[in-house]
């Protein structure tokens, strides 16, 4: 039996063909989507989901024809993005991602959306799907032929399907805000006394929920959110592991079974079998790694395809002569924060004696991990224990070795790293095997999952 599982990520689509048996891999295909779309204000950043969704319906499509039937499928995404559908199902609005910054717009009262949500029905934040939606109403920018929003990666899934009527999964849909975790729904009274059209909120339904099947009669699943995903298909041990994840942006995640409280940039989030995340988001993250290899290359020219070599020679040659503390101290906040959207990064402690590039590419590192340790210690306390294991995935972490160490130094921990790449997808792969009754329950799948030795 082989089971398929889909990442619609900001930037690329991963799918992965995995033997149900094992959780081995027995095919990948990741490909960039080159969805972004040019609007005329500078401050949204949307997507074409029909363009993501017939490169995936494509590589689906040959990996059927190499590999033959997949028993059944599993998806995840990009969460708090939102796009609407109309009473076929067809998307009628582009995605709105969750880069968008339409939330952040100042309205007739001289409050953003977000705030005014956050004073009514919050949480709530720029890019998250139901502050865009306010923007769109107030703006008077919903189509007129929408009757329902998704998500991105639930899109697909109705289209896998052919549904007409969206249905989200309790994960996707807290990633939209004013979220009422403990009745597992929004605050729609709140939200209508704000003045939120609620009528375009889609179906909730519990996390693993089959909704629907293909034509040929395969089983798809609700999605996940790439977070719970990639804590899903990444952890052996959920409530005695910290997860690292740095890709594009950054998080930091611990499993609870407890509701417990949660405020600054830490939120809680549902996860599948009764579970909570704990989730600290760097906006920025691993993007702030790319961003000092585009200094380089504005630095020193094209002379070069990549300089991440470059300036890992850089960094190796920097700490055998000084201490890591003896690097630039630098705060990675250059998105702002989900608590502080105006919030710039900072670079400090430069002195004669560390004026390297080196000493860049080493406080740049410390700088994303201090972020996302810093959450750490405020879950640690609300929590009231610490764990024992170190988890890191996504490929800003899997692909540098000076970033996996230094992570170890500053949580004192061993670091794993999953086997499987494509973390996400191959949560949601395995997690498609529970949804469709193929094994009793999440425990079943966590001798699926295996670490580089």
């Amino acid at each position: 039996m082989q089971i398929t599982g889909i990442d619609v990520g900001t930037t690329t689509v991963s799918i992965v063909l995995l033997d149900a048996d094992s959780g081995g891999m027995i095919a990948r295909e990741t490909v960039a989507h080159n969805a972004f779309l040019p609007d005329s204000a500078p401050f949204h950043r949307c997507q074409d989901p029909d363009r993501i969704w017939n490169i995936i319906k494509e590589k689906l499509d040959g990996l059927a024809g190499r590999y033959g039937k997949t028993d059944c499928i599993g998806l995840t995404g990009q969460m708090h993005g939102m796009l609407y559908v109309d009473r076929d199902g067809n998307a009628v609005s582009p995605l709105y991602t969750w880069q968008d910054e339409s939330g952040n717009e100042r309205m007739e009262d001289g409050l953003t959306c977000a705030q005014r949500l956050n004073e009514a029905a919050g949480p709530a934040y720029p890019g998250y799907g139901i502050t865009t939606h306010f923007y769109l109403q107030k703006q008077n920018r919903i189509p007129e032929e929408a009757e329902k929003m998704t998500t991105i990666s639930d899109y697909i899934a109705m289209k896998l399907c052919a549904n007409t009527e969206p249905v989200i999964g309790v994960d996707m849909a807290a990633s939209w805000g004013c979220f009422d975790l403990e009745r597992g729904g929004f605050r729609t009274g709140e939200l209508k006394n704000a003045g939120v059209d609620i009528s375009y909120l889609p179906e909730i339904a519990e996390s693993c929920t089959i909704i629907g099947e293909t034509p040929d009669h395969i089983p798809v699943m609700n999605a996940l959110g790439d977070n719970q995903a990639s804590v899903l298909g990444s952890v052996r041990d959920l409530h005695d592991t910290v997860l690292l994840n740095v890709g594009t942006g950054s998080q930091i995640s611990v499993v609870t079974k407890r509701l417990i409280p949660c405020s600054g940039n830490v939120e809680l989030r549902p996860c599948a079998g009764n579970n909570y995340i704990a989730v600290g988001a760097g906006l920025c993250g691993g993007r702030a790694y790319a961003m000092l290899e585009n200094f380089y290359r504005e630095v020193c020219g094209d002379g070069e395809p990549l300089f991440y070599d470059r300036m890992m020679e850089h960094s190796r040659k920097f700490l055998a002569e000084h201490d890591r503390k003896d690097a630039w101290n630098i705060h990675t906040t250059f998105s702002g924060t989900r608590e502080d959207p105006e919030k710039k990064g900072s670079i400090e402690g430069i002195s004669v004696d560390n004026f390297h590039p080196g000493a860049f590419t080493v406080g740049m590192i410390e700088g994303i991990l201090e972020e996302l340790l810093e959450m750490y210690e405020q879950m640690r306390r609300w929590i009231g224990k610490k764990a024992t294991r170190l988890v890191g995935s996504g490929n800003g972490l899997r692909q540098n070795r000076l970033m996996q160490r230094m992570a170890e130094e500053m949580f004192e921990m061993k670091m794993d790293i999953p086997a499987c790449q494509e973390e996400a997808a191959c949560g949601a792969a395995l997690c498609s095997l529970v949804a469709a009754g193929k094994v009793a329950s999440l425990e079943d799948i966590r001798e699926k999952i295996s670490y580089v030795e």
